[in-house]
Order: C-alpha cells, then structure tokens, then sequence
C-alpha cells in the first residue's frame, strides 16, 4: 500500500492567511503567477519549525538561510516560477533553489501584496512622512567632490554598500502626517476592497519641497549613502516643489505610461528613455532599485499583519484536522521572521575619500 504524501498542517494554515490577506483575484495574471509554486512533502520524521520567512526574492542565499532556521514556508514578493518548466534540474540555480527547498520540506509561495491596500500606501506613507526635529540618525552631507585635485589624489578606495537591513527601516519617520489625498493608478473593482489598485497617486493640500521628499525616502528606506533622483535639465533640486506623486513599487514605466498631471515620480526603477521623457516633461523622478521600494514592507506591515492572521489559521487547524501527526498538531508555536540575506543585486559604490 502506498503512502500517504501531504503538505505540512502549519504550511497550509500559512497559505490560507496569505489568500484571506490577498485574494489571488486580484493579482495581475497577465504578468504574475499567483497560489502555492512548491508543495514540499510533509516528513513527520524531520517536521520542520512553525516558521515563515519572508523575502523579496528566493535566492539562493535565502534558501540556505531557510534551511539553516528550519522554516516551513517560504513567502518570496517575487514568484521563483514565472512561466512553464520543461524540466527540474540542479544546472539552473533557481530550480536547484526549488529542490533543495523540497528536498529540506519547506515550500514556497509568492505574496501577491501590491494590487490592494498594502505596498503602495506603505510607500504613500513614506512619500507623506515627516522626520522629526534634529534626528538622531542625521549625519553631516557628504562631499560631493574630493576636496585634492584629482589629477595629485592617489587611487581612489571603493566600498560597495547595499541598503540597510529591513529591520532598520522607518526608524526616524512618522508615516502618512502630511496632509494629502491617495487613490490607486489603475483602480481594481473588488467587494470590501476599497482603494484596491496598482500603484497610487498622492496629492499633496500643500506642495512639498522635493528636497524634503528626498529626505522621507531616504528615512524610510533606512537611510542608504544614495539613490538615483532625475530633474529637469536647468532646475536644482531646492528649485523644484511637489504636488502631486505617482508611485510604484518595483519597476514602473508600464503603470507610468501615460500618466500625467504629476509632478514626481516614486518608483524602484526606470528605464533611461522612460527618465528622459518624465523629466522633459518637467516631473522628477526618485528611484531606489527594483526591491529596495519592497523589501521594508515586509518588515513594517507584512510580517505583524501576517503573524495575527496565522496564529488565527493555525488554531482553526489544529481544532478542526484529526488523525494528523500528534506532535506536529500539538505545536501552538508561530513564527513570522524575515530574511537577512535578502538584497537588491545592486549597491552603491561609495569613494571613501567623498566621505
């Protein structure tokens, strides 16, 4: 007779909370793969920890740090599996991901957390923040030029940083203060929903100095030594004020196109020719690499939100399943943590001597 194969009970209490929070309705099909991608078999032999981990992307430095902690899913903001597998095999080190995860029984699943109330208004809260008076993580303005001549300095030292840790966001910014209204770029009509939508529009009651803009990214993403910013050719960025926002999280030329009546644009990134045509239209552009406008989230909202309803989906379980593994039904442990290892591919290379 042959056994019998099943997903892990904490496993599923986790999947159904991640469809209770985000119903995979809303997620963009045409560009997005929603549901659970990797249904690892449950071994009551080697039960994982009641564990979720959280990242942007499932790396493979992510998974060694899911198998090190035991974690029993995975939830990754971007799907490991886009399109159609012909084969599973150790060559393509995403699929070697994906089976070392099996192998270890741990699954994983996309968070689809960008079409309804969540990502975008966190990062709306970021765009509307204030930082409060003389904050204590404030350091003098770096140099923007070496102070030698160039031509006499010798060989220059180069420090490449990534962004901080996301536990180290929104530490010396109070989210969402300044008066303003939001409402979603591409509207989604969903029952119970309101606000439901791709990327949002902030409008400000009073324009904001872009220069204090600057300054609530920055706070809000940890305060990173730079980030990409384009304005028009001719203005200085004390110049320039802000009324209106239209924001994005990861890569927003295809929501951007053909949106007008903003002053600035708040996404992870641009494309050149797309940068080129928002700042000859006279908007500025602030980026911060494709995952740096989603990786915070998952520490500030995600991971609480998350472990609330988890807890809740759990308990369901362990009241409702019989006949499951005794030890694992009897767990009431629930652990939501998120990745240390997760980063943007790129960092910014730091001239120690501008310092």
């Amino acid at each position: 007779m042959s056994s019998t194969t099943s997903t892990a009970p904490f496993s599923k209490a986790v999947v159904a909370s991640m469809r209770r929070l985000y119903p995979e309705d809303l997620a963009e099909k045409a560009w997005d793969n929603t549901g659970l991608l990797l249904e690892a078999p449950f071994d009551p032999s080697r039960r994982q920890r009641n564990s979720v981990l959280l990242t942007v992307d499932l790396t493979k430095a992510v998974t060694d740090e899911a198998i090190e902690r035991k974690a029993s899913i995975i939830i990754a903001y971007h799907p490991i599996i886009f399109r159609g597998l012909k084969s599973i095999t150790l060559a393509n080190s995403q699929q070697q991901s994906l089976l070392r995860l099996a192998a270890a029984g741990i699954s994983a699943c996309p968070s689809q957390i960008s079409p309804i109330p969540g990502l975008g208004d966190w990062l709306a809260d970021i765009i509307t923040g204030q930082t409060p008076p003389n904050p204590s993580h404030s350091q003098p303005t770096p140099s923007t030029k070496p102070t030698d001549d160039p031509f006499t300095q010798k060989r220059p030292t180069f420090q490449l940083q990534h962004y901080p840790s996301a536990s180290q966001v929104n530490t010396a910014l109070n989210l969402g203060v300044t008066k303003h209204t939001r409402a979603p770029i591409k509207p989604v009509d969903f029952p119970d929903r309101p606000g439901a939508g791709m990327g949002r529009i902030v409008r400000f009651a009073e324009a904001q100095p872009l220069a204090a803009l600057i300054e609530r990214v920055a706070a809000g993403v940890g305060n990173p030594k730079g980030f990409p910013i384009a304005i028009p050719q001719g203005k200085a960025v004390d110049e320039i004020s802000v009324k209106s926002v239209g924001i994005c999280a990861g890569s927003g030329g295809s929501l951007f196109a053909g949106l007008s009546g903003v002053d600035m644009l708040f996404t992870g990134e641009l494309s050149h020719h797309e940068a080129l045509a928002a700042i000859e239209s006279g908007q500025s552009v602030v980026t911060l690499f494709h995952s740096n406008t989603e990786r915070g989230f998952l520490h500030g909202v995600l991971r609480a939100q998350l472990l609330e309803t988890v807890k809740e989906e759990w308990e369901k379980i362990r009241k409702e399943e019989t006949g499951g593994d005794e030890e694992a039904m009897s767990d009431e442990t629930v652990e939501v943590e998120v990745s240390e290892r997760d980063r943007d591919p790129f960092g910014i290379l730091v001239n120690e001597a501008w310092q």
